[in-house]
């Protein structure tokens, strides 16, 4: 009896046929929704990329490479 009920609401009456043509708004909200979601994957692989090795995009040289004369970490009024 339950089973009869559940299918009969999937299931469409054989006098009704579906509606499955979609219009061009529908294929176009369907395809920007499907880019929004790939992009959120994207998103998300970065993020953990990110909090998994957080040193890794950093670079290696600092602020103070490129001052001549002066030992890192001076501050000896370097930029006077």
């Amino acid at each position: 009896m339950d089973g009869e009920i559940f299918t009969a609401t999937l299931v469409p009456p054989g006098n009704m046929t579906p509606n499955s043509s979609m219009t061009l708004e529908q294929k176009t909200t369907f395809a920007f929704v499907i880019l929004l979601f790939i992009f959120l994957g994207i998103l998300i692989v970065r993020c953990f990329r990110i909090l998994l090795d957080p040193y890794r995009s950093m670079p290696t040289s600092t602020w103070a490479d490129g001052l001549d004369g002066l030992e890192k970490g001076q501050f000896d009024y370097a930029l006077a």
